[in-house]
């Protein structure tokens, strides 16, 4: 059984079941979509780049800090509203 007619990247389940090896070699150097009645299901990758895809990416004080925003003389105030009654 061989991939997906459409493309090297792509496999049905039964396929990639007969051929999980080859899957996962072709997964070292690109992504290999499994579909399930012919829709994509999963995509298996690399260990590799799932580490890459998931490492954190400093803090959110980084990412913050480094907003377009920071600096920018911005109007935030908050709303003084009446708290809600909550009795029945």
């Amino acid at each position: 059984m061989q991939p997906s007619p459409h493309d090297d990247k792509s496999w049905t389940v039964a396929s990639a079941k007969a051929k999980l090896s080859e899957v996962i070699e072709r997964a070292q150097s690109t992504p290999q979509t499994i579909t399930r009645n012919g829709k994509p299901s999963v995509v298996v990758v690399s260990a590799e780049e799932w580490q890459r895809k998931t490492a954190r990416r400093g803090s959110l004080a980084e990412f913050l800090m480094e907003s377009p925003l920071r600096g920018a003389e911005l109007d935030v105030e908050r709303q003084r509203d009446e708290p809600r009654d909550l009795s029945l």
